[in-house]
Order: C-alpha cells, then structure tokens, then sequence
C-alpha cells in the first residue's frame, strides 16, 4: 500500500462496523422502515492498468447488513472503489445478488467535511453513457433501477454514508435510500 496512491479511498480502508442504520424500502402498499447494523471491510488490493495508459488504485469491499429486528442478512454486497488519480475520477462498482450490478462514478475536488475527513460522490443512471446500470429482465420488468446516488463521508475512524436508489417497482416510482453511521474496528 506504500507505493500506491490510493488518494481519498485510503480513509475508507480497514473493517467498518455500525448500527445506526435506516433503510427505507418499498412494500407493494406502503413504505418499510428497517433499522439495521452492518459490517463493511475495505481491503487495498492495488493497482490496474487499463490499456497501457489509465492506471487506477482500487480497493475491495463487501458489506454484510442484518435486521436489527430479527438478525437476518437482507443485504449483501460486494465491489470495488477504484481511484484515477490523474483525471480525479472516483468509481464504485456493485453487484447484489439480485441480478443488479451498477459502475458509478464521480470527479473528486478534495471536497472535504468540517472535521477534514474526505467526502465521495457517486452516481449512475439507466440512461447515462459512463455510468451504468445493467440488471436482469426479471427486475427490468418488476423492480427497475433507474438511478443510484451514494455519498460517503469517512475519516478521524468514522464512516458515514447516504445511499438513494430510484426503482419503479409495484406500479410506482420509490425512492429506497440507506444511511448508517460506522467505526473502524
């Protein structure tokens, strides 16, 4: 990790654990609030050349997020952040195991927060050119994602994140977001 300019993604690697998390999800009626906690690990695993010419460092993660209510896995996923450091691009690639996998990405300006710690901006939408979401005919036809928006702010051992996923499910459109609050372990 020496030799690597991870750039702001070095704040978020180590093992993240939090409980303060909201996730408000759709019903085909009504709307479901659940509070739940998770562990995120973040691991450096490099850097990749692409083409000869673009060199990104990128870390590896996996989020484990459980109910509070009953202890049940209802999330699971995994990606990579990956830092362009010569064009100031920050990207997330996801990938649930719903039949959804989403490349955002963002320019980073050395936006930091009030106590210094850096600030990642993501998106992605159906219908931008750079950043995509693919996903099964199954959810293209029940559950659409149409856009993604993740915000992390994370340094001083804390993480904070706010998550907005734009669906077209049961007939309407739903705005699903997450939020939690996390320390490094």
């Amino acid at each position: 990790m020496n030799d690597i300019d991870y750039g702001p993604l070095k704040q978020l690697i180590g093992i993240w654990k939090g409980d303060k998390g909201v996730d408000i999800a759709p019903e085909p009626d009504d709307t479901e609030n659940n509070p739940y906690y998770e562990t995120i690990s973040f691991t450096a695993i490099g850097d990749v050349t692409n083409a000869e010419s673009q060199v990104l460092a990128a870390v590896h993660y996996r989020q484990i997020v459980q109910r509070k209510s009953n202890d049940k896995v209802f999330h699971d996923e995994t990606g990579y952040w990956m830092w362009d450091a010569k064009n100031s691009v920050i990207m997330h690639s996801l990938t649930i195991p719903r039949g959804v996998s989403v490349l955002a990405g963002g320019r980073y300006n050395n936006e930091k927060a009030d106590d210094g710690s850096v600030i990642l901006e993501v998106s992605a939408a159906i219908d931008n050119k750079d950043w995509q979401i693919i996903q099964s005919p199954f959810m293209q036809q029940h559950a659409r994602t149409t856009a993604f928006h993740h915000r992390v702010t994370a340094g001083n051992d804390r993480l904070s994140y706010s998550e907005t996923t734009m669906l077209e499910i049961y007939g309407r459109v739903f705005e699903h977001s997450d939020a939690n609050e996390l320390i490094r372990q």
